[in-house]
C-alpha cells in the first residue's frame, strides 16, 4: 500500500513567488486526503497532480490563510458537473464557516457534508484512521494524526506446509487471523505468522506552538510535519502568536523521536535554508520542503521515509538513519 505526502503549500500567512498557502496532500492507496485548503490550492493541485476530486478535506483552524482556497475548489468542482459527495472535517464552528462562504459559492452540484471533530475524536477507514488533536494557537486549532492499523506478522510459508497447509486460498485465510484445517488437524494463524507489524502515522499540526500533547501523538512517527514560522531570533513573536519557531519543532522532534521532520508554514523572512539549518542542529533528519515536494513513507522494514524534491530528476533524498 503507497503512502506518500505532497506538499501544495509551504508558505507562512502570505504566500511568496515560490511557495503557495498552507495545504498538504496525503495519498495513500486510492485515498486522497487534503489537509487545509489555503487560497490557491486547486491552482497548485493543477499544476501538479490535477485536480482530484477529493473525497474529504480536513480543516485545522479557520485563519484566513487556511481556508480561502475552499470557495475556489468548490466552485469548480460545481462547473466540472461533480455529483459525488465531500465531506469538510474541522474543529466546532466549522458549520458556520461554510454557511458564511455558500454566498461566495453559490448552489454546489454536489452535497457538502460538515464533520465537525470533538478533540481526539477519529474519522475511521479501510485500514487507518485520521485523529485530531488539540494544539496551542490562541484560537481554536487542531492537528491531525493517519495513523495505520498493526498489519499480520509475516507469513512463514515453510512451517504452514509442514503442518500441512498446501498454497492456496487457505494462506490468505490464515494471514486474514482464519484458523484452517491442515493435513494433521487444525492450524492457527499464530502457528505460521510472526509478530504483528505496525503500521506507518503520519501527523501535521497545522499552526502551533510546540506542545505536550503534539510530542505523544508524534511518539515514533513516521513522518512529523510541523510548522515553523519563526527562527529562534523571533522566539518571543513565536509565543506571542502561537507559532513555532525551526529550533523548537526540532526539540519536540527529537524527543518524540520521529522518522523524518517536515518544517512547514515558512514566513516570507526566509528562504528555507537558515530554518533547515537551525533545526538540524537539534534534530537531523529535518527537511524544509518546497511547494510540489513529497515524502514517500514505505513500511517500517522497508526502509525510512524518502524525500523526492520536485522537478529536480536528481536521485531521491533518504532521511539520515535513526541513530
Amino acid at each position: 500500500m503507497d503512502l506518500d505526502v505532497l506538499f501544495l503549500g509551504t508558505a507562512g500567512s502570505a504566500p511568496t513567488a515560490r511557495r503557495g498557502l498552507p495545504a498538504t496532500l496525503i495519498r495513500r492507496g486510492g485515498d486522497r486526503l487534503l489537509f487545509d485548503c489555503g487560497e490557491g490550492t486547486q491552482r497548485q493541485l493543477l499544476r501538479s497532480v490535477g485536480l482530484l476530486e477529493l473525497e474529504e478535506v480536513f480543516i485545522s483552524h479557520f485563519h484566513a490563510d487556511h481556508v480561502l482556497g475552499l470557495p475556489g475548489l468548490l466552485k469548480t468542482y460545481t462547473l466540472h458537473g461533480r455529483r459525488e459527495p465531500l465531506t469538510l472535517h474541522g474543529p466546532p464552528g466549522l458549520r458556520a464557516l461554510v454557511d458564511a462562504l455558500k454566498p461566495l459559492m453559490g448552489r454546489t452540484s454536489f452535497p457538502v457534508r460538515v464533520d465537525e471533530l470533538e478533540p481526539n475524536q477519529a474519522v475511521e477507514r479501510d485500514g487507518y484512521r485520521v485523529a485530531a488533536f488539540r494544539v496551542e494557537h490562541g484560537v481554536t486549532a487542531y492537528g491531525y494524526a493517519l495513523i495505520e492499523d498493526e498489519r499480520p506478522g509475516r507469513f512463514d510459508e515453510e512451517r504452514a506446509r509442514a503442518l500441512g497447509v498446501e498454497p492456496g486460498p487457505d494462506y490468505g485465510r490464515l494471514q486474514a487471523g482464519e484458523p484452517v484445517q491442515g493435513a494433521r488437524g487444525e492450524v492457527r494463524p499464530e502457528q505460521v505468522l510472526g509478530e504483528p507489524r505496525r503500521g506507518r502515522r503520519v501527523v501535521i499540526t497545522g499552526d502551533t506552538a510546540p506542545c505536550e500533547l503534539t510530542r505523544l501523538v508524534a511518539t515514533g512517527a513516521d513522518l512529523l510535519v510541523h510548522e515553523a514560522t519563526f527562527s529562534i531570533e523571533e522566539a518571543d513573536r513565536a509565543r506571542e502568536t502561537g507559532h513555532s519557531t525551526a529550533r523548537g519543532a526540532a526539540e519536540l522532534a527529537a524527543e518524540a523521536g520521529v522518522g523524518l521532520l517536515a518544517l512547514t508554514h515558512v514566513s516570507q523572512r526566509y528562504a528555507g535554508g537558515e530554518i533547515r539549518d537551525e533545526a538540524r542542529a537539534a534534530f537531523e533528519r529535518t527537511i524544509v520542503p518546497r511547494d510540489f515536494d513529497r515524502v514517500e513513507i514505505p513500511f517500517p522494514e522497508r526502509g525510512e521515509p524518502i524525500h523526492h524534491r520536485a522537478g529536480s530528476g536528481s536521485t531521491p533524498e533518504p532521511a539520515a538513519p535513526r541513530t
